[in-house]
């Protein structure tokens, strides 16, 4: 019998790319699964293969009273609930990312006070000083520090809310004992995801056969794309495993430079541009950026099962079969930008 069975859970965000893998794996384990979402990029269709075996709530989870309905009976949260995109959603919208802040802190309430076991949240290793990520240095936890002066330089607003969320889970661990982790997501990519993401977005413009061939920068800076399913593994074993709100890595060590992504999708579709146009002035983030994953390999008994191949074999095949050629070349520039 899983640890899971009979779990009554509430996965917020759970209609989003990650959220909805994460139901799935739940249902699988025996898990009573609430879903709570808005909708704004979560869908519903996300959730068809167990739309039968989920209690799905729709509503803003920034109001507290949503919030304290979807939160209450349940004995495990997985907050996923985010307002985010990729690296362009993030430079252009930093005053939706603050609304993060907020969101994470009525959740912890809500869910506090409802007398919730325990919370796993998704964190982000956007939560990184930045200005140690211009050279190849993988990303150990303990770069982070709430008790050094100086201790936290995250990355753009929205690494800020995160490094926040953290914060305030711990603050709600030391003061009402509910068991509480953090896990940091490194570039997660998978079916599902929209085009605003660094590996579907190289998708959908070789899809579209872009010609030129945008890239944003020069290609070379370096990723640590993780497949989805081992991010939701990483989830479901911190939920088990931590109880004091440390903070985990999920990703990979490999580093890998977008030109690389690029190739391997080129490969796999058996096309390619005529010439690829590097646009140095869009935003780019940080230069290189791998993780450390010793810790969760020694708390949870975790390291990435899939391979960037691999990986990108499944969300390709994803991505052929349920997007239509002429629409995304169509509306590629509206796909790329809008979450």
């Amino acid at each position: 019998m899983s640890e899971w069975t009979g779990e009554r859970v509430l996965v917020t965000g759970g209609a989003s790319f990650i959220g909805s893998h994460l139901v799935e794996d739940l249902v699988a384990a025996g898990a009573d699964v609430r879903v709570a979402d808005d909708f704004s990029s979560g869908e519903k269709v996300n959730l068809e293969s167990v739309r039968d075996d989920v209690e799905i709530v729709s509503g803003n989870l920034k109001h507290w009273e949503f919030a304290d309905e979807a939160t209450k009976d349940v004995d495990t949260v997985f907050h996923l609930a985010a307002d985010h995109g990729g690296r362009g959603y993030i430079s252009s919208y930093p005053a939706n990312c603050a609304t993060n802040m907020a969101l994470d802190n009525i959740v912890f309430e809500t869910a506090a006070l409802n007398g919730v076991d325990r919370i796993t949240f998704a964190s982000s290793a956007c939560t990184y000083p930045t200005d140690i990520q211009q050279e190849r240095r993988r990303l150990s936890e303990d770069m982070v520090s709430f008790d050094e002066r100086g201790g936290a330089y995250a990355d753009e607003v929205y690494g800020w809310a995160k490094l926040m969320g953290e914060r305030s889970l711990q603050a709600y661990h030391e003061q009402y004992g509910i068991d509480a982790s953090s896990v940091r997501i490194f570039t997660a990519y998978g079916p599902r995801e929209n085009e605003t993401h660094a590996i579907v977005a190289l998708m959908a413009k070789a899809y579209a056969e872009q010609d030129p061939f945008r890239i944003w920068g020069d290609g070379e800076q370096t990723r640590n794309f993780t497949y989805v399913r081992d991010i939701t593994r990483a989830l479901r074993l911190a939920s088990e495993n931590i109880t004091d709100a440390t903070p985990v890595n999920a990703g990979i060590s490999r580093y890998v430079t977008i030109n690389e992504a690029a190739q391997a999708i080129f490969e796999r579709l058996n096309w390619e541009p005529s010439e690829i146009e590097y646009m140095t002035d869009k935003p780019v983030g940080v230069r290189h950026r791998a993780a450390d994953t010793t810790r969760a390999e020694e708390l949870l008994g975790w390291e990435p099962q899939y391979t960037l191949e691999e990986g990108i074999e499944n969300t390709l095949d994803w991505y052929v079969n349920n997007r239509d050629k002429a629409y995304v070349q169509e509306n590629l520039e509206t796909l790329l930008h809008e979450r």
